[in-house]
């Protein structure tokens, strides 16, 4: 292989690795989805499959997309027709590859969502917390400085890129708290049982608000997507110094 390029298997087989992907179960298949082009040059990363992120990939000429959230889903419609047959066309057309890694991007200790958002609130090092298949998925421990609850939300808005939806019931100061990207409000439960002054997820379900006030702790919904963009877009960059490829970033908000 020449410099600046990697062969398809040898990335899927670094990225399974690295990832533990085999370990555990998932929502979907993770690794490689679709596929494409034997040599990668360059990669496009983002949280979610869209028609949007793939047609982008090829505008910038990309050899692989690797995201979050990929195309296939337990329980799904397994047809290639409307909206997924136009995502899929989108990568054959351009003979890209796709790349997805649900669970593993979240849970992993050194890139995770969840163990960069903890450090990003001073929390070093973080202890696991939060389980999936008896796997722990998320990231908690204390706070290396107290924090207010307004600062509190302000470094949420600083960290993930938006303001979060905070029912801010708990402690003056926060000292403790206990992240889960994505759609995890159900382990706000256990961070309850374990004494955690806050609780950072994605989204919030109707129960919280209530739950959050009668139990006095904080919660933060900071999105979905926001979460969720910190650890892809650390592996994008080991990528690009392991095999000295280019990387890019590419950002297709969403509020959720």
């Amino acid at each position: 292989m020449s410099e600046g390029e990697v062969r398809r298997q040898q990335l899927l087989d670094y990225l399974d690795g690295y990832l533990d992907a085999d370990v555990g179960d998932d929502f979907g298949p993770n690794g490689l989805q679709v596929e494409g082009r034997g040599t990668i040059r360059k990669i496009v990363t983002g949280v979610s499959a869209s028609e949007a992120l793939f047609r982008r990939a090829r505008e910038l000429e990309a050899d692989a997309v690797l995201v979050h959230h990929g195309l296939f889903w337990n329980g799904d419609d397994r047809r290639l027709v409307g909206f997924l047959r136009r995502r899929v066309g989108a990568l054959i057309e351009g003979d890209i590859n796709l790349f997805a890694y649900h669970l593993p991007l979240d849970r992993h200790s050194g890139l995770g969502n969840n163990v960069l958002a903890a450090r990003a609130f001073g929390i070093d090092p973080p202890r696991p917390f939060g389980e999936h298949e008896e796997l722990p998925i998320g990231s908690a421990g204390e706070l290396d400085e107290p924090l207010a609850p307004a600062r509190f939300e302000r470094r949420c808005e600083e960290v993930f890129g938006q303001a979060p939806l905070a029912f801010a019931h708990g402690p003056d100061p926060i000292r403790t708290a206990a992240f889960v990207s994505g759609a995890a409000e159900r382990l706000f439960h256990q961070a309850i049982a374990d004494g955690y002054d806050a609780f950072v997820t994605g989204e919030a379900s109707e129960w919280v608000m209530n739950v959050a006030r009668e139990t006095g702790t904080h919660f933060f919904a900071a999105g979905h997507y926001a979460t969720e963009r910190l650890g892809v877009r650390e592996l994008g960059r080991l990528l690009a110094r392991e095999f000295g490829i280019t990387v890019e970033f590419v950002d297709v908000p969403n509020p959720v």
